[in-house]
């Protein structure tokens, strides 16, 4: 590793030594070489094309799908001290023209654009007359057809190579499967580039899936003891997005709505809120979150259920960027299901589409269903290395009792066969359960041999055996047949009794992570005597925050404040020391926290 490398992150940064394969990326790109990046949330990606562009000649451009991810970005890298701009929408035609121009001079290093922009004549021009150090691709899945978050102006970024050949290029991500990283080497010229998999755990992320009974009362035990974290709580519909956020500010939560129905204004005034603000809540559609570099989000919490694992994970990978105790919680139910498969079946793709689309989901719900560790579910999809048991899982944690359900199974399906396999979930479980409806009475289904032979099993119980059965492909949903139960050929051998039926028992499990003792509970804690000197130091935080006008990590990582608490540095070397503090910022912000501690530690 350049020496040059280590004195930009330790000077610049505030760190000490890389991480997993930041070291040899960095060495690679600065050489002149492309590269394929796939690294954790939190992993460290940006430092990848950061210090490169620092380290060569000319501009880093940095390709980057949102406007907001942009000003983020280059607000926590000017107050690093670093010549960084961005070129997109918000900006005055005079503004454009002054960041051209000091781009043509040689006056920015790192530069951030969107692909819409890039692609333009215009620009391409303008890149022609400068001098380059490298293209940076951020969010790179973004260019698969077949992935969670394809944006077509992607597709053309593969012009790059064509026109400026000897600059290298490093595409980004967290969040792609075996073929999606195909997809991207194919899409964006990259055959010739090394490709650097970190993994795609996050061991701090507890992950907690439960069936959906009454999800607002869920969605509330879950958030009692998190009042003062940030977090955020996805939905599938925008209606459903408002009325959550309405409901929790009701219970005395600061929720804001989040989605593409909602005016810019409105959307951009939310997620400054968020990104700004402590313990505010975003309950937001997908279109929330892709880029947002919060790193102080306690927990996602899903709502409906992700149409992909991609999708999850990624989503789920926006919690705990700064590497503390975080959670994915999650309900789901056999609306969901239904929902999705109707989607997928109604979209415009091809048949090999939907079929893509329908693998992916029956992913998506063995993950849900499954009653062993989750985390190894999730990292096998991606080809991934996982223990057996994770330790941080609600699974692994709190182990799910299962039952004997063939003798159940056989009842159900029985049940839907002699109902003519016309009808929904509802009506199958009435006959069941002996329930003389006007519907039942109606098609005289109170006549046949399995009318209230289900009396025992309780309707809950019921509706997760058809649930299950539908994940796991003994029933289906006739999707364009009002829904209607349908038996598949899979379901034979458990109707003839030569195959037995294990399935989960459902239980509300405990929703939190921070059970008393654990060692993520210890770490996220701040202790009595502590609390008073905390929270001076997040005040002062803040009121820098404020005045130079960033959301309050940019200025310091909570992960930073702990080790000030623990370590009281009392001296501007002391606190140089400390895990991200670097020159800069020990320049714009020190005095102000060691004022704070000198006084905390008797110091005059």
């Amino acid at each position: 590793m350049s020496q040059k490398a280590l004195e930009i992150l330790n000077s610049l940064y505030g760190y000490s030594s890389f991480r997993g394969h930041q070291a040899e990326i960095i060495e690679h790109v600065s050489a002149g070489n492309n590269a394929l990046v796939l690294m954790p949330t939190g992993g460290g990606k940006s430092l990848c094309y950061q210090i490169p562009s620092l380290i060569r000649d000319g501009v880093g451009v940095i390709i980057s799908p949102l406007i907001a991810l942009m000003q983020d970005q280059v607000d926590a890298m000017q107050q690093l001290g670093v010549q960084a701009a961005f070129l997109n929408s918000s900006l005055s035609h005079s503004e454009q023209n002054l960041i051209e121009q000091q781009l043509l001079a040689g006056q920015i290093d790192l530069l951030y654009i969107a692909p819409e922009r890039l692609i333009q004549s215009y620009t391409l021009d303008l890149l022609d007359r400068c001098k380059l150090a490298l293209f940076a691709i951020d969010e790179a899945h973004c260019v698969a057809q077949w992935g969670h978050d394809f944006r077509s102006d992607y597709l053309s970024l593969s012009l790059l190579h064509e026109r400026f050949p000897h600059i290298p290029r490093i595409a980004l991500t967290a969040t792609a499967d075996v073929r999606t990283r195909k997809e991207i080497i194919e899409r964006l010229s990259l055959t010739d580039a090394s490709a650097y998999i970190s993994g795609f755990d996050r061991p701090n992320i507890r992950y907690a899936i439960a069936n959906k009974t009454t999800a607002k009362k869920q969605l509330l035990d879950f958030l009692k003891q998190r009042k003062s974290e940030a977090g955020i709580v996805y939905c599938l519909s925008r209606k459903k997005v408002e009325d959550t956020a309405g409901w929790l500010t009701q219970q005395g939560f600061t929720a804001l709505p989040y989605h593409a129905g909602l005016p810019a204004q409105l959307r951009q005034t939310h997620q400054s809120r968020f990104l700004r603000e402590d313990g505010v809540i975003i309950v937001a559609t997908i279109a929330f979150g892709m880029g947002i570099d919060k790193p102080d989000v306690r927990f996602v919490a899903h709502l409906d259920l992700p149409k992909s694992i991609e999708a999850y994970y990624q989503e789920t990978g926006r919690a705990g960027r700064d590497g503390q105790p975080a959670d994915a919680w999650m309900v789901y139910g056999l609306q969901d299901v239904v929902r999705l498969q109707q989607m997928a079946q109604g979209s415009d793709g091809s048949e090999q589409f939907k079929r893509a689309e329908r693998h992916k989901l029956d992913a998506m719900l063995g993950l849900c269903e499954v009653t062993s560790c989750r985390r190894k579910v999730l990292l096998n999809y991606f080809a991934d290395q996982a223990p057996s048991e994770c330790g941080n899982c609600d699974n692994c944690q709190i182990p799910p009792q299962t039952w004997d359900a063939t003798e159940a199974a056989q009842k159900l399906l029985s049940s839907v066969y002699r109902t003519g396999q016309r009808f929904g979930a509802m009506h199958v479980m009435d006959v069941l359960q002996g329930k003389e409806t006007e519907k039942v009475l109606q098609h005289h289904h109170h006549q046949l041999s399995t009318f209230g032979i289900g009396k025992d099993i309780h309707e809950a119980q019921w509706r997760s055996l058809i649930r299950q059965l539908v994940v796991r492909g003994l029933l289906r949903v006739d999707i364009e047949g009002y829904s209607a139960l349908q038996l598949t050929d899979a379901c034979r051998p458990v109707l003839k009794g030569v195959q037995s039926l294990f399935l989960r028992i459902e239980e509300i499990k405990a929703p939190s992570a921070k059970k008393a003792g654990s060692k993520s509970a210890r770490k996220a804690q701040i202790s009595p005597e502590d609390q008073e000197l905390w929270d001076e130091l997040r005040e002062c935080r803040k009121m820098l925050a404020d005045e130079f006008n960033v959301p309050p990590y940019v200025i310091f990582h909570d992960a930073t404040l702990k080790e000030m608490l623990d370590t009281l540095p009392t001296s501007e070397a002391e606190l140089l020391s400390l895990t991200g503090v670097g020159e800069s910022k020990l320049e714009k912000y020190g005095g102000d926290f060691i004022d704070i501690l000198r006084r905390h530690a008797g110091v005059s």
